[in-house]
């Protein structure tokens, strides 16, 4: 059975207000997606489960978020040949920068693109843009969506110019 084409996955149910970020992304530029929990070091035979059967559920990207350790991303990259994006979350004293270098290191022939600290909208829009390279009216809400942002900034210059 088809599932949505990009899956978010967190660690615990604490990363959920970080990882609900992407979703809104998603949801913004019209693309579907799941969202549920699998816990790298509490669920390993789910998380092997899981990355192993992505592909053939229909899921095309998969957004990962991860606190501390962070071994999630990772772990589903090395199973799955779908790509991964990690979204380091800040969940510890050493405010995510565990998480983010946990991350970004792997070892050659298992990559996982990351976004920045708790950035998960990025990863949900760096999603409709791997997405989006099939899909033409995906590529366009996400060109929309970038015209807004230089809107926004454009309006907020000419503001601050006028007002001195």
């Amino acid at each position: 059975m088809p599932t949505a084409p990009v899956s978010i996955i967190m660690g615990s149910d604490s990363d959920l207000a970080i990882m609900r970020k992407a979703a809104e992304m998603l949801e913004k530029l019209g693309v579907e997606y799941e969202i549920t929990i699998v816990s790298a070091h509490r669920t390993p035979a789910r998380l092997f489960d899981y990355a192993s059967n992505a592909e053939s559920r229909g899921v095309r990207v998969i957004i990962a978020g991860a606190g501390g350790a962070a071994h999630l991303p990772g772990m589903v990259a090395a199973i799955t040949p779908l790509p991964v994006i990690g979204v380091p979350v800040n969940v510890t004293a050493f405010n995510g920068q565990d998480a983010l270098l946990s991350i970004v290191q792997m070892p050659a022939g298992v990559p996982v693109a990351t976004v920045a600290i708790d950035n998960a909208a990025n990863a949900g829009l760096l999603a409709a843009q791997i997405l989006g390279t099939g899909d033409d009216a995906l590529r366009d809400r996400v060109k929309a969506y970038k015209a807004e942002l230089e809107s926004m900034v454009l309006e907020k210059a000419g503001r601050l110019e006028r007002e001195g």
